[in-house]
């Protein structure tokens, strides 16, 4: 299996979707396939986290859970390790009006 740089989901918890494909439930973690750990640092066998390989971990910071959502949480440090910060990027800092 190859790496990718492309984070996937990790649930603590499946759902099945309206097509029938599982979808993940519950706490929600980013995982890199080929890896054995989250980005948070939790190892999926002990914590007992199945992996979904074809769901893009594209969660950002200001996503709203709802309770109809099957997702009940979603870690806080793989949110950060992702970099879903909300689309903001790192700008170079300028001085417009310097003193003399």
């Amino acid at each position: 299996m190859r790496l990718t740089r492309t984070a996937a989901v990790a649930a603590s918890s499946e759902v099945a979707g309206d097509d029938g494909v599982r979808q993940p439930g519950g706490e929600v973690h980013a995982w890199l396939p080929g890896q054995n750990q989250t980005l948070c640092g939790l190892p999926l066998s002990r914590t007992r986290l199945r992996r979904f390989p074809h769901v893009p971990f594209d969660y950002s910071a200001t996503d709203q859970l709802t309770g109809a959502d099957p997702v009940g949480r979603i870690c806080p440090r793989c949110l950060a390790a992702a970099g879903g910060r909300g689309g903001r990027r790192r700008q170079s800092w300028d001085r417009h009006s310097p003193r003399p």
